[in-house]
């Protein structure tokens, strides 16, 4: 499947992810306008396919350099379970505002396995919190 990845905010079907958000087990108390809102104010990415449309979507909160938390990582109905999750995580962690942060950091219910590939591990007792963490602390 030829697709693409895109950091335009423009290029996002709103309403599309809007559905695919208030649809998930995270997002079900979203409003449009609250969606609209989260997309404001993070970095944005889009997963585009040239035949399908927006075919995924994720959203970052960052100051760049010391601290990011990825979101709403999401790959729409029926694309799930083909390998996009990978290429798009990748995308995301190299993109080059993201790639020095010192710590990333996430939330998952069942990918789990996904972001462990990426170098994430669970913090603490946390069923759902992960993080990926280059930061060196002085004992």
């Amino acid at each position: 499947m030829d697709f693409y990845i895109s950091d335009d905010k423009n290029k996002l079907d709103v309403q599309r992810v809007h559905k695919e958000v208030k649809d998930s087990y995270w997002g079900d108390y979203r409003t449009k306008e609250m969606t609209l809102r989260t997309i404001e104010n993070s970095m944005c990415f889009g997963l585009h396919s040239e035949k399908e449309g927006q075919i995924g979507f994720a959203r970052v909160l960052t100051d760049k350099v010391v601290f990011a938390y990825i979101m709403d990582v999401i790959i729409f109905d029926p694309f799930k379970g083909k390998g996009l999750g990978k290429k798009f995580m990748q995308h995301i962690l190299e993109h080059p505002e993201i790639k020095h942060v010192q710590t990333i950091a996430l939330k998952t219910k069942d990918a789990h396995g996904l972001y462990e590939a990426f170098g994430f591990q669970k913090v603490g007792n946390s069923e759902m919190w992960m993080a990926k963490d280059k930061a060196k602390y002085n004992d």
